[in-house]
This record gives C-alpha cells, structure tokens and sequence, in this order.
C-alpha cells in the first residue's frame, strides 16, 4: 500500500509517521517539502504531487489551526481547510484512492449539553469552524472514498499545548483562572494516529464503510477540571507548583474573551466509529496521564 502523508510536523501527523508504518510504505511531506510540493497555500501544487506519487491512501493531517488568527486571515484559512482538501479529493477520486482527513468539534455551535453524533445539525461560530466545514463539504462531493475524523482539544507529547501551558503558569503564579464552561474530551494525538491506520484497514479490506466518523477520547470534562487534574498531578509528584487547589478559579467563557467563539459544547458521541471498527475508546484521564508521565518522568 502506498500511503500520502500530508502535515507530517504537526502533532497528528507526527504519530501517523509512526501508525501508518505498518500498513506500506509512507510519503511523509510538510511544507518545506524540497522535490514534492505540500504547500496548502497552493491547491494546484497538491494535485501535482498526488500525480507523482500515485498513492493508494492519501492522508491530510496538514491544516490551518490558528483559531483566533483565522479571524484576521479568513481567506489563507479558507484555503487551507477547504480549497486544499477539495483538491486532495478531486485527486482522490480520479485515482480512486482513499482519502483520509481530520475535522474538528468546532463544525457545531454551542447548543446543548449531550453529545453529538455525526448526523447533528452543524453551526460553526468562528471562521476556522466556517472553513473546516467547508472542507468537509468539498470532500464529500467530490465522490472520493473518505474518512474524516472529526476529533476533539487535541494534544501530543510533542510541541506546545494546554497541559504544558498550564503547568508552566502553575509553577509561575499564586492563582490562575481557567474556564469552566467548556466541556469536551481532551484527546490524544496518538490515538487519532491508532485509530486511523485501524479504520484505513478496515475500509481498504472493504470490512468497515468509509464516511464520516467522530473520534475522541471517553468521557468529558471542562478546561477548568481538566487543569485541575494535571495541577493536582504535577502537585504529588513534586513538580514545581505554586498555585494551591483554592486558588485555581473556575471562570465563565465570558470572562475570557477571544477573537474567535469557542463552543461550550464540545462533547462528541463515538458509538458510530466504535461499533463500525469494534474499538474502545479509553477515558481522557488515561491518555493525558500518560503523555504527562513521558514528559515529566520520575
């Protein structure tokens, strides 16, 4: 199996390296790509790297994921999360390859306190939302074979993200306010990556049907919980902590204004993709825990 991989330096596409191994043999591009062009800010230089390498998968974990920036740039991120990944499936379909792509919960508004499954109305409330929904749309119309995953607050071990930042100002400050109004399911890099090379197998063996599938880690929690649970963490293993557990306030989003809306909803419902792929999903804790433990060994 020859396998596309776009966006191999971001946090997804650095565990696909690794999961997709197994399936074939992997064409992991990035921008900076020197012979074969993976400039999403060029769609048509996409279609001629697809043309060079006449893979069997193609695989987008490559994107614009600046939420607030996307406010000020709207078009870059336009295409970037839609234009590009219309050309991904234009190319996708004349090849007859399947197409692997990731999606997000910010496709939905706020509304509601349940989660959402895959066939729930979508009402992004920011452009990045707007653009990653436009992506979706391209790629299903197009008639390509696809997967696309939307996942959830995403964080790897590897780089920059919530948890590093908040054991960063813990270890600065006597308190920190985190909003509590929130609620999603942090969710591992590394089991985006798993999850995936399960389902290209079971498609491409024609065992599982391809669409549109949720992806994320059990159970929920809001930021607020779940800073307290990497503090508290960090706390007992003698990192160095400043702030104590009374001083760790919850706030509403309200009282932390951001260029783009977030929404409070951001819970996923993922019977769809454990049933259809006969896979457990483990709770958020498990996956955070263990990222914290290879970051901040004893």
């Amino acid at each position: 199996m020859k396998i596309l991989l776009f966006g191999k330096g971001g946090q997804i596409g650095w565990e696909l390296q690794r999961s997709l191994a197994v399936l074939g043999t992997v064409t992991a591009l990035d921008i900076d790509g020197a012979e074969l062009h993976a400039d999403f800010r060029r769609p048509d230089m996409l279609v001629d790297t697809i043309r060079a390498v006449r893979p069997d998968v193609i695989v987008n974990a490559a994107g614009y994921t600046d939420v607030d920036r996307a406010e000020r740039e709207p078009e870059l991120a336009r295409t970037i999360n839609a234009d590009a990944p219309r050309a991904l499936a234009g190319e996708a379909a004349a090849l007859g390859a399947l197409l692997v792509h990731y999606s997000t919960d910010y496709v939905f508004d706020s509304d509601g306190t349940t989660a959402r499954d895959e066939g729930a109305p979508t009402g992004p409330l920011s452009v990045y939302g707007c653009a990653m929904l436009a992506g979706e749309d391209a790629i299903r119309a197009s008639g390509c074979v696809h997967l696309i995953l939307r996942t959830s607050w995403v964080y790897a071990a590897r780089g920059s993200n919530f948890v590093h930042t908040m054991l960063r100002l813990a270890s600065e400050r006597a308190d920190l306010s985190v909003v509590d109004d929130q609620v999603g399911a942090p969710t591992g890099a590394d089991l985006v990556a798993d999850v995936t090379a399960h389902a290209i197998q079971a498609v491409r063996g024609s065992r599982a049907p391809a669409g549109t599938y949720h992806c994320a880690a059990a159970g929920e929690t809001s930021w607020h919980a779940y800073a307290c649970f990497v503090i508290e963490w960090a706390r007992t293993r003698g990192l160095p902590v400043n702030v104590a557990p009374d001083a760790l306030r919850a706030v509403p989003t309200t009282e932390y204004p951001t260029p783009a809306r977030r929404p409070l909803n951001s819970r996923l419902d993922t019977r769809k993709l454990r049933e259809t792929f006969q896979l457990s999903l483990p709770d958020w804790r498990v996956g955070v825990q263990r990222m914290l433990e290879e970051v901040y060994p004893r």
